[in-house]
């Protein structure tokens, strides 16, 4: 909302930035609530459909999270390598144009594994031994042959978490070959910081992505393998606003703007 009212913040990265919010939104109101009625409660019982929708929305909003920071990492590449074509290539059509594409095809990708799973046959145990409803869980249940839909979830990873984490790494090894070759620290150290926080949130994210998943199952307690996901289902998306928002001084000084304009306008309220 901050971004929309403060002219100040109409610019490609806080729009990537307002659509990062909107995805954690989402996957947060996904997640959260169930897990915490399942705190409370145990044993929490959810239909078969209400499970699959939400891992549904759980795998659309993921993979729309890889391909915005990918977005956002080549933002900071034509900021940064090619300050002078930035304005003449990220306009505003071609930013909604590609959070649009990333929507349509994060949705597209999480339908793939979504339809196969609701095609899947569950005769034995129905109760999984998990927070939310996720691919390995569900997968463990079913007595039919899952064989196609583990290479299937292989496959998807390719083009969710593979290539987009490979234009990330492109992306920042020409952004830091670029600040090798200005001269002054502190030309450095200020095109550095316009894509820190992005860094750090790469790092947060598939870290936690690479420790949930890639991670041997047999070295882990189920305590362990029940928190992991957790980091970037909750934690991640908790963090995010004080890695971007809270440290950002762009926004803080909009953020005051706005208040005092509030103050002023209810303040002219009251004399009235």
């Amino acid at each position: 909302m901050l971004v929309y009212y403060s002219k100040t913040l109409h610019s490609p990265m806080y729009f990537f930035l307002s659509q990062l919010s909107v995805s954690d939104i989402m996957l947060t109101t996904d997640i959260a609530p169930n897990i915490l009625h399942i705190a409370l409660h145990e044993r929490t019982p959810i239909s078969f459909s209400d499970c699959i929708a939400q891992y549904y929305v759980f795998g659309s909003t993921e993979a729309f999270e890889c391909y915005l920071l990918t977005v956002m990492s080549y933002d900071r590449y034509l900021a940064i390598c090619s300050p002078l074509h930035y304005t003449s290539i990220m306009k505003q059509t071609l930013c909604i144009k590609i959070v649009l594409a990333s929507w349509i095809f994060s949705c597209f990708m999480a339908s793939i594994s979504t339809f196969a799973i609701s095609q899947l046959e569950f005769c034995g145990p129905n109760a999984i031994d998990y927070l939310y409803c996720d691919l390995n869980p569900l997968v463990g249940l079913s007595c039919s042959d899952t064989s196609r839909i583990q290479i299937e979830a292989s496959l998807l990873c390719i083009p969710v978490l593979i290539l987009p984490f490979l234009v990330i790494v492109v992306s920042y090894t020409y952004i830091v070959l670029t600040l090798l070759k200005i001269p002054s620290l502190s030309g450095k150290q200020k095109c550095f910081s316009t894509c820190s926080s992005h860094l750090t949130v790469v790092f947060i994210y598939y870290g936690t992505l690479l420790a949930a998943y890639l991670i041997p199952k047999k070295g882990q307690s189920r305590t362990i393998s029940k928190i992991l996901p957790l980091l970037f289902t909750v934690f991640t998306p908790f963090i995010n606003p004080f890695i971007y928002s809270l440290r950002n001084k762009d926004i803080k000084d909009s953020l005051k703007i706005l208040y005092r304009k509030k103050s002023n306008f209810h303040s002219k309220h009251l004399v009235k």
